[in-house]
């Protein structure tokens, strides 16, 4: 099996684990979808975001499941939270909540773009 590379060790020689690689996405999404809470749309977007976020979910556990059952890939246990969907570690589905979330607040910001 293959381990993928964030985790290997960090180049300042401390131990890096996924929780940690994690943060950073999880609180700039935290922020961003904060920031966005005055602009026009924002429940109508957060219902959006927890379907989005429901199906990448199951999406993300179907798949990260059948890949790493396949030895497709492997986490080394030291590196993780300890906490599993099937085989698939927690870590991997902060990916989607991310993006669910992020991504419509992050565009409900941009300015927007007058037709003519």
């Amino acid at each position: 099996a293959r381990c993928i590379p964030a985790c290997h060790e960090a180049p300042t020689g401390h131990g890096m684990t996924y929780p940690l690689i994690v943060l950073p996405f999880v609180l700039v999404t935290a922020v961003v979808t904060a920031a966005s809470a005055r602009r026009p749309g924002f429940a109508r977007r957060m219902r959006a975001s927890v379907v989005a976020a429901v199906a990448l979910f199951a999406l993300t556990a179907v798949f990260d499941n059948v890949m790493i059952a396949l030895d497709l890939f492997t986490y080394p246990a030291e590196h993780l939270s300890g906490i599993r969907i099937g085989l698939a570690p927690i870590e991997d589905f902060s990916y989607p909540l991310c993006a669910a979330f992020g991504v419509p607040a992050v565009l409900s910001l941009l300015p927007t773009r007058k037709t003519e």
